[in-house]
């Protein structure tokens, strides 16, 4: 039932960049502040959480602030990627993240920009038992 997901060869070094960044905003070594929330996210980035509701970017960045403003713990496994190029510069990432009993399935759309990495999508679907 489940695809056979393999990376093209010639992709495996953007495939690490960006496993390195993910799952996106719950890396401290990329930034905590709203203003480097800023900086990862197109102006136009929106996303679709676990629970099939759409957030714009100005929400994520509010969510995002308030989490980071105090002591925040935060256990995950990640597994399964997958990158394949969909355009010029753009990048479909797929993977399976695992946070304690619950697991979801993540898509991140990633832009190579001039100023880096650039986060243009996210979706989060939980796994089903």
């Amino acid at each position: 039932m489940e695809p056979r997901l393999v990376t093209d060869p010639k992709l495996l070094p953007i495939l690490d960049e960006l496993q390195r960044r993910e799952p996106i905003f719950h890396r401290p070594e990329f930034g905590t502040a709203r203003s480097d929330f800023e900086a990862m996210t197109e102006t136009n980035f929106w996303e679709v959480g676990a629970s099939g509701r759409r957030y714009s970017r100005d929400y994520a960045l509010r969510v995002l602030e308030e989490r980071y403003s105090r002591p925040y713990d935060d256990h995950w496994e990640t597994s399964d990627f997958h990158c394949q190029e969909i355009a010029t510069d753009n990048y479909l990432l797929t993977y399976t993240l695992k946070q304690g009993a619950r697991i979801t399935r993540r898509t991140t759309l990633w832009r190579h920009a001039l100023q880096g990495w650039k986060i243009v999508f996210h979706q989060g679907t939980v796994v089903a038992d």
